[in-house]
């Protein structure tokens, strides 16, 4: 540590002078960055990679390493470059880079920075054009509109007799708690029957948000001859069976213009553009690094992958 500490005191003075006269062209600059600035054991660094380094800090970072650019690259070198050598000569006389973690750690580390390296390539989402904006928005117009949405609360019943006695008990009593224990005990939706037959939000087309909940047409159809508020006056079909339904509310229909998802496309384009190129490369790596893939082993291989 101390020969390098040394190499470094002659160094930086030199480096400090050199990077204080300007350079006479373009060849005379490349020269002086590829001068060796420190060397430890068997790795080198030049004026280029710790200025490149030094640069690459935020300012507020690089001034708590001194207050002039000599203490700068002194302690930078010192505190930073001198140490990370050393670690890593002395990762490689004792072979951690083999070891299952740290070889583990070794490539998740640069698999991040190889997509790190491609987020910067793309850019941020604000240099996106607005041509680029238009073009999405053009192709993607539903995802900026959202249709006319009933709050439907239904009762399924086995058949229409039933739904008739349940439907004139609702209209005897139309409250949310008369139609939540009719729903409760005469329901055969089991998965609205304890929340009061609240099916949600439907769209025109039965779909709801709940994942594989959705009402028949006949059901969207008969809620829309009447107001917020209002029983539907007949039991409805649905498929087998009959519904008493009760619109309770409605969400209009709604479309965002394309400035107002100006900046959601924006975002959206970046990542398809960063997943795009992600995919290109693993597929160019693919082709040109796996040699074979056997999977079966796999499924009857018996490893303990611990908890």
């Amino acid at each position: 540590m101390r020969r390098a500490v040394a190499w470094l005191s002659l160094l930086v003075g030199a480096f400090l002078g050199s990077a204080q006269a300007s350079a006479q062209d373009a060849g005379a600059d490349a020269t002086r960055r590829a001068q060796v600035l420190v060397r430890v054991g068997a790795s080198s660094f030049s004026v280029g990679e710790v200025e490149d380094r030094i640069a690459a800090m935020p300012g507020f970072q690089r001034a708590t390493f001194g207050a002039t650019p000599s203490a700068i690259v002194r302690k930078f070198v010192a505190d930073i470059i001198v140490p990370e050598a050393l670690l890593e000569l002395r990762a490689a006389a004792t072979g951690v880079a083999g070891r299952p973690p740290a070889a583990y750690a070794i490539e998740r580390a640069r698999s991040t920075a190889t997509v790190r390296a491609i987020r910067t390539r793309v850019g941020e989402a604000s240099a996106i054009s607005a041509d680029a904006v238009s073009a999405y928005y053009e192709q993607n117009r539903e995802r900026f509109s959202t249709p006319v949405r009933y709050q439907i609360w239904w009762i399924l019943c086995k058949t229409r007799e039933e739904a008739q006695t349940v439907l004139d008990a609702c209209k005897e009593k139309p409250t949310p708690a008369t139609f939540s224990a009719l729903a409760r005990d005469h329901s055969l939706d089991k998965g609205t029957f304890l929340r009061g037959g609240n099916l949600g939000f439907v769209a025109e087309d039965g779909s709801t948000a709940e994942p594989g909940q959705r009402a028949g047409l006949g059901v969207v159809q008969a809620v829309g001859k009447v107001r917020d508020g209002d029983l539907v006056a007949e039991p409805v079909a649905e498929g087998d069976y009959f519904a008493v339904v009760w619109r309770r509310g409605t969400r209009p229909s709604f479309t965002r213009s394309v400035s107002e998802a100006s900046a959601q496309i924006r975002d959206t384009i970046r990542k398809l553009r960063i997943k795009d190129e992600t995919d290109k490369l693993v597929a160019r790596l693919r082709s040109q690094r796996l040699r074979s893939l056997d999977e079966a082993p796999l499924e009857t291989a018996d490893i303990d992958a611990g908890h």
